[in-house]
C-alpha cells in the first residue's frame, strides 16, 4: 500500500461529499470520488482536487446496488491504489415531508435502501478490503455521516431518522468489530447544514436559529463538517472507538 492516505468518498458531487473531498486533498489524500453518475458537479469536484495535487477518479456507483461494491472498490483502488479511508456521505431524504401516519412503504424502504442497507454493505466490504492488506503507518479508517436526526426527533419525515438510527448502530458495531485490527470508524452528526437538501427549509429554520433553536447562531457549512471528517480520517482522534461527533452549532443540547 502506498505511504500516501487514499479515500473513497460517496456522494461527492457536491455539499458535504465535495467539501469532504476537497478538505481531504488539502490534507494529502488521493481520492476516488463516488455518486450516482459522473455529471458536471462531480466532475468540478475533480476539477478541484487534482487542482491542489491529488491523483482523483470520479466514479459513477449506486451504494444502493450492493452487487457492486466489490467493483467499485476494485475500480478506485484500479485509479487510485489501495484505499485507506472510506467516508460514508451518499443518502437520501424522504421524498416528501409529511405526517407519520401517512408514511408509505415505498418512502420507508427508500431510505432504509440507500441510508442503512447500502451503506452498511459498502462498509463491510471495505473493511474486508482493508483487512486483506497488511498496515502500513497509514491511519485506516471508516467515516460514516448519519444526522442529528439520530437523536433529535422530526415527525415530519420519520423514515429518514429511522434510517440514520440504524446506521449510527452500524457505525458503532463496526467500531468494535474493527478496533483490535487498528481500524478507526467514526460518525458525524451534521445539524443544520446549508446544502441543497436543506435549501427548501431554510425559511422555517432562519426564524428558529434566530431564536436560538441552535446555540451557534448560524447555518453550518458543508466546509464545517469537512473539517471534522478530515480530522477523523487523519488520526486525529487517537483511543477513541466508535466517536460520534455532532456537527450542529450546539442544536442537540438541551437548554431551557
Amino acid at each position: 500500500m502506498s505511504t500516501r492516505p487514499t479515500a473513497l468518498v460517496t456522494g461527492a458531487r457536491g455539499g458535504i461529499g465535495r467539501a469532504s473531498a476537497v478538505a481531504l486533498a488539502h490534507a494529502g489524500f488521493d481520492l476516488a470520488l463516488v455518486d450516482l453518475q459522473v455529471d458536471d458537479a462531480l466532475q468540478a469536484t475533480l476539477q478541484a482536487v487534482t487542482g491542489l495535487g491529488s491523483k482523483a477518479v470520479a466514479l459513477a456507483g449506486d451504494i444502493a446496488a450492493i452487487e457492486r461494491h466489490e467493483a467499485l472498490i476494485d475500480a478506485a483502488e484500479a485509479a487510485i491504489g489501495p484505499l485507506s479511508c472510506l467516508v460514508n456521505n451518499a443518502g437520501v431524504s424522504v421524498a416528501s415531508r409529511g405526517d407519520l401516519l401517512e408514511v408509505s412503504p415505498e418512502s420507508y424502504d427508500r431510505c432504509q435502501r440507500v441510508n442503512t442497507r447500502g451503506t452498511f454493505f459498502l462498509t463491510q466490504a471495505f473493511a474486508r478490503r482493508l483487512l486483506a492488506y497488511k498496515p502500513t503507518g497509514v491511519h485506516r479508517c471508516i467515516v460514516t455521516v448519519t444526522s442529528s436526526n439520530v437523536q433529535a426527533v422530526s415527525v415530519l419525515r420519520g423514515e429518514y431518522g429511522i434510517s440514520k438510527a440504524g446506521l449510527s448502530m452500524a457505525s458503532r458495531l463496526f467500531a468494535v468489530r474493527l478496533a483490535d485490527e487498528g481500524i478507526g470508524v467514526y460518525e458525524v452528526q451534521p445539524g443544520l447544514i446549508a446544502t441543497e437538501m436543506t435549501a427548501p427549509s431554510k425559511a422555517r429554520y432562519d426564524a428558529e436559529i434566530e431564536r436560538g433553536l441552535t446555540a451557534i447562531k448560524r447555518w453550518g457549512t458543508p466546509e464545517d463538517v469537512a473539517t471534522v471528517i478530515t480530522t477523523m480520517a487523519s488520526g486525529g482522534l487517537p483511543y477513541t472507538v466508535g466517536q460520534a461527533v455532532p456537527v450542529d452549532g450546539g442544536l442537540l443540547i438541551p437548554k431551557f
